[in-house]
């Protein structure tokens, strides 16, 4: 573990949160066991339900948790790339990707930050390649998340088998290389845009397989404008193509 500790230099665990006060002390508890030596950021968008202030109690116990106070719900592609932001400019070398609600199981962080150590640019905890699988998942959300992936392979030629995964590492320099500042995208598409910038800049990805849990406490955030705006990001981006920036490295 210590080899692995010092291939990948300081790693920052992300949480974004948005109600999630019922969550968030078991889910911080659970990444500090699972990865002792990360950080862990939560970037709160103002919830209303005091996750901020629970947030706030977990940081003043811990000197490697800490907290992103954000004006207001904005989205969780917003939180992410804040968050990002926050880790790149503090000189974080890994930068993570975990739900607060659990579906994440973050006893699986060793094996993502492991395909990192071993040479990945983002490795991407999947549910859709062998050994991946869903736990209490109702077919239709089952039957949603496997036909956008398979229209974003079609739409967009990757190989990807679980592109809209959020659960998912990244090193610094993968970030830095794709670009940040003109990501507009939001919901499960923001996990296509940054998977597909990857892709269309040469880096490496890799797809290990996870077991996700759906939630047994608080709300789902995906609701229709969630599927809208992938539906037709992922269509125009098909179409239309990428900016040349992002096209693949020949």
């Amino acid at each position: 573990m210590a080899d692995m500790d010092n291939r990948l230099g300081r790693v920052l665990v992300i949480v974004p949160t948005y109600n999630e006060a019922d969550n968030i002390q078991g889910i911080v508890g659970r990444i500090r066991d699972a990865v002792p030596e990360a950080h862990l950021l939560v970037a709160d968008d103002n919830s209303p339900d005091g996750t901020g202030a629970v947030a706030d109690g977990l940081a003043a116990a811990d000197d490697q948790v800490h907290v992103l106070h954000r004006p207001g719900k904005q989205g969780l592609g917003a939180a992410y790339i804040a968050g990002f932001r926050w880790g790149l400019e503090r000189g974080y070398d890994v930068l993570v990707e975990i739900d607060a609600d659990g579906s994440h199981q973050p006893e699986e962080l060793p094996k993502l930050l492991a395909a990192v150590a071993g040479g990945a640019d983002l490795a991407i905890g999947s549910r859709w390649v062998p050994g991946g699988k869903v736990v209490n998942w109702p077919g239709s959300r089952e039957l949603l998340s496997r036909g956008a992936n398979a229209y974003s392979r079609m739409m967009l030629g990757l190989r990807v088998r679980d592109s809209t995964a959020g659960f998912r590492a990244y090193r610094a320099a993968t970030l830095e290389k794709i670009g940040l500042s003109d990501v507009e995208s939001q919901g499960y598409c923001f996990q296509i845009d940054l998977t597909l910038r990857t892709v269309r800049c040469g880096l490496r990805v890799v797809e290990v397989p996870i077991t996700f849990v759906d939630r047994t406490v608080g709300t789902s955030k995906m609701d229709r404008s969630v599927m809208t705006e992938a539906m037709w990001r992922i269509t125009a981006w098909g179409v239309t193509g990428v900016p040349k920036r992002f096209k693949r490295h020949r």
